[in-house]
């Protein structure tokens, strides 16, 4: 069992390729992708997740803590232009030794 670091983003889907991008060139390769997803935004009142006439996605990625900074740096300038949201958390990864020593 260790730290890990959970990166979520929900954003548009037309943006999806730029995020996945800029989360691979900072070093974290794994992710899931949620499609269509719809919410109400908790900033300013403003509620852009639900208004959109695009899909929204939820991507979900786990990173060693020592990668946060550079995902910060590539995915912020993306949300500034785009919109968008990103939220990082500390987490526990548990694995099965059998599954380590197996790979």
């Amino acid at each position: 069992m260790h730290t890990v670091k959970r990166i979520e983003i929900i954003a548009n889907s037309f943006e999806l390729g730029k995020l996945l991008d800029s989360l691979d060139k900072a070093g974290v390769h794994g992710h899931a992708v949620i499609r269509n997803v719809a919410g109400k935004g908790l900033r300013d009142g403003n509620e852009d997740l639900d208004m959109t006439m695009l899909d929204n996605v939820y991507i979900i990625a786990f990173c060693m803590p020592d990668l946060i900074k550079p995902v910060v740096e590539n995915i912020t300038p993306l949300l500034n232009k785009f919109g968008g949201t990103c939220y990082i958390s500390e987490v526990m990864e548990i694995r099965s030794m059998r599954c380590v020593a197996s790979l």
